[in-house]
């Protein structure tokens, strides 16, 4: 179904991650690993001490590797800024540890779990490491074959209309839609009739947009609409305007190459996890031998399937960033199939509002 907001967030990562997301992991399973490999440790990977604990270089390396858009001038700062974390972070650990916080069941439980999927992740990243780098030709044959995310991007000017509604009210909704004369004449229809709603206008680029839905709204006109299904009711989004903001090959080259890499990483995996479901005896009990759960590939995916635009941050010596995206109304991933409707063109107040981004 679809979702004009379906952005994939991969580049926009802070300078420095919560350490109680990943990071906090590591340091206490390094808390337990014992004294015997303390006090094999150099002075030089020493970067402060605890009480009788040691914070090393190697764990602060190991946040700041996790910081892919880190500029080099930020890192000293960055450094000092991980370490008093860590300090904070082992000051905390050791109290725990007093009050026997880390023998508690539910802790233990949940160290084990990320263990565990440390460990797999890990074997999904060697298996995906034998991944072949695409070659120029093919980079060139994906630019060529997708000319609305490059040659002939755009950025298109919405009008959101989001209503709350029922399933039973839905095909009135669309009725309705498809007999408006413009969009106002539609918004006075369903406010006559007491639903509640909401407007806003936005500004999407191409690789924006679902790339299965690409093609078709890269066709539609000013004053067609596209009609989405959600939980909550119906997105109507109104076609205001659109200003053409083309990709050359050079710049979008970085992407492309890292798109079509990480697809043949995801695709090495599935079919390696495929051969160990086929190998192993796998049985399901109880409740669940009714339905299977998530397979791992899905929870530790390499890449989303996406627009390389999106999936994957511009190489260093690149110029080329992805603009930001404009949050929109939030929906489910899955909404129905878009069904695009001619109205006539929307009211000049209403078009000057949705392509103000444009100015």
């Amino acid at each position: 179904m679809l979702s004009l907001s379906k952005i994939f967030r991969a580049g926009s990562l802070a300078v420095l991650k919560p350490l109680f997301m990943g990071v906090s992991l590591v340091v206490l399973l390094a808390g337990c690993s014992g004294e015997d490999s303390k006090k094999e440790k150099s002075a030089s990977q020493t970067a402060a001490r605890v009480n009788k604990e040691e914070i090393t270089v190697h764990q602060i390396n190991e946040v700041l590797q996790q910081q892919r858009a880190l500029k080099p001038e930020m890192v000293a700062s960055a450094s000092m800024e991980v370490l008093q974390r860590l300090v904070e972070q082992e000051l905390m650990v050791q109290k725990a540890k007093e009050q026997k916080i880390d023998r508690d069941p539910r802790v233990v439980q949940k160290i084990e779990a990320s263990r565990r999927e440390i460990i797999a992740r890990a074997y999904l990243e060697k298996i995906g490491s034998g991944a072949p780098k695409p070659t120029p030709e093919e980079v060139s044959k994906y630019y060529e074959g997708n000319p609305n995310l490059f040659r002939d991007r755009k950025l298109y000017a919405f009008q959101e209309i989001n209503i709350e509604a029922t399933p039973e009210q839905i095909p009135g909704l669309r009725d309705k839609l498809g007999a408006a004369k413009d969009v106002n004449a539609f918004i006075a229809a369903i406010k006559a009739e007491g639903y509640k709603f909401g407007g806003r206008q936005t500004t999407l680029a191409a690789e924006q947009l679902p790339l299965a839905n690409l093609e078709k709204i890269s066709k539609m006109s000013s004053g067609q609409a596209l009609f989405n299904v959600n939980a909550g009711g119906v997105q109507v989004a109104v076609l205001a305007g659109y200003r053409s903001q083309p990709l050359d090959e050079a710049r979008a080259r970085p992407a492309i190459e890292q798109f079509l890499l990480n697809e043949r990483k995801r695709k090495l995996v599935d079919d390696d996890m495929q051969a160990l479901k086929s190998a192993a005896k796998i049985e399901f009990v109880g409740d669940y031998a009714k339905g299977q759960p998530k397979s791992l590939e899905e929870k530790l995916s390499v890449t989303p399937s996406s627009s390389p635009l999106v999936s994957a941050p511009a190489s260093a010596g690149s110029d080329y960033m992805p603009p930001k995206p404009e949050p929109i109304a939030s929906a489910p991933a899955d909404v129905a199939p878009a069904e695009s409707f001619t109205a006539s063109s929307p009211t000049d107040q209403a078009l000057n509002k949705g392509l103000k981004g444009f100015k």
